[in-house]
């Protein structure tokens, strides 16, 4: 019989059903043991993120586990989840790590071959570095190839995977309480996917300080890991010489909308929009677009609605033709094609149009994103409420929101 592998990376952001079969929340992380020099290093259990609270379930709750998701075999403890002395974080901690000139990429656990519902490290997915055009070559090791992996990392590392394990407000709220210096230091050794989500919620300023000092090559793998007009806000408090130099060390198909936002004045519509929204052919059927929608990998703003244009979909696009929104395609048969569910309000706005404009468009409407056209009526993107929010706040709005949050 083959030996039974669950990959980490398919494992995350999968439902975990209670024992009557509802879901309960999405499983976030691994917990592992760090390696004790002899056996394989075990699995402690997993981080399950329920709404804002994220949550330790012990691998011993788990009564079935697999790539469809899982499911408990009793209840679990809300309390909040705190990573403890000698645990690692899969997802938060070992992955993107580099390990011998590589980068992990994945991790595949197993089930204990003595203990029922335990779990074990069984292999590493380790990535060369990627070659323009080329995808990156993938080689699949045994743990025990890759031990260095699994050591304890020193006290910066464990409060940097503690950091790491919240949601990025929380994270950006922990990180402002700290001194400059100590700052940059956790952030610093965060991993790049969770520095991108801290540096999304502080202000430009505030990102700069913390930046500032990172060598170029790990700032672009964080600019990668950013929302394109998060990374062109970042990048536009740079000089244009840095800023040529990020830009080259960017992974190219990440670079290219962040090049292009740039081109805006960053108060107008073409400077806040995401270049890449949800965009669709007509043809496409209500069921394709609503399954589109669904990625987890979607911001809500984003998820809310599917911007309909002629070909290419690809901003900037065909001729603009509607938007349809996620309550209207609800209401539609699957099989109908979304050309016949279109909207044409809210109208789109001019890339040059004001933030202020941009904003009073999304109120006069309700709307969560408005779409924003060239002058031949080809879409360039979309500017959402929380983009237009960030813009017309006052600068020090997220220091009023933690005081508000936290009390006086």
């Amino acid at each position: 019989m083959a030996e039974r592998l669950v990959y980490v990376s398919r494992l995350v952001r999968l439902s975990l059903l209670g024992v009557d079969g509802a879901a309960v929340g999405q499983i976030a992380d691994v917990v592992l043991s760090a390696w004790g020099g002899r056996e394989a290093p075990d699995v402690r259990g997993f981080v399950v993120a329920l709404q804002r609270r994220r949550v330790f379930v012990a691998a011993g709750r788990m009564a079935e586990l697999g790539h469809e998701g899982a499911r408990l075999r009793g209840a679990i403890n809300l309390r909040q989840f705190e990573l403890r002395p000698g645990e690692l974080l899969v997802a938060g901690q070992l992955l993107g790590r580099s390990l011998r000139g590589r980068r992990v990429v994945d991790l595949a656990i197993r089930p204990d071959p003595v203990v029922s519902f335990a779990w074990e490290v069984a292999t590493v997915a380790l990535a060369s570095p990627r070659r323009l055009g080329r995808r990156r070559p993938v080689e699949v090791v045994d743990w025990p190839e890759a031990t260095e992996l699994f050591s304890v990392r020193s006290p910066v590392g464990r409060e940097a995977a503690a950091i790491g394990a919240l949601h990025p407000a929380e994270m950006a709220s922990v990180i402002r309480g700290l001194p400059l210096a100590r700052r940059r230091v956790l952030a610093a050794a965060l991993d790049d996917d969770r520095l991108a989500d801290l540096l999304e919620e502080l202000s430009e300023d505030e990102q700069l300080r913390i930046v500032e000092g990172l060598d170029a090559e790990r700032l672009a793998h964080v600019l990668d890991e950013m929302e394109a007009d998060d990374a062109a806000d970042l990048l536009g408090e740079f000089s244009t010489e840095r800023q040529g130099a990020l830009l080259e060390a960017m992974t190219p198909d990440e670079a290219a909308p962040v090049r292009r936002l740039l081109d805006y004045d960053p108060d107008t519509a073409g400077g806040l929009m995401n270049p890449e929204p949800v965009i669709l052919r007509p043809s496409v059927t209500v069921a394709e677009a609503l399954a589109r929608m669904r990625d987890p990998e979607l911001s809500a703003t984003l998820a809310a609605q599917v911007f309909v244009t002629q070909p290419p979909t690809d901003t900037p696009t065909g001729r603009y033709l509607g938007v349809a929104g996620y309550q209207r395609l609800l209401r539609e048969p699957p099989p109908r094609p979304i050309g016949r569910c279109l909207d044409d309000r809210p109208e789109p706005v001019p890339a040059d149009a004001s933030a202020a404009e941009v904003a009073a468009r999304v109120a006069a409407y309700d709307a969560l994103a408005v779409a924003v056209t060239d002058p031949t009526g080809r879409l360039v993107g979309a500017v959402t409420v929380d983009d237009v929010l960030d813009r017309v706040l006052p600068p020090n709005w997220r220091d009023h929101r933690r005081t508000t949050a936290h009390g006086p």
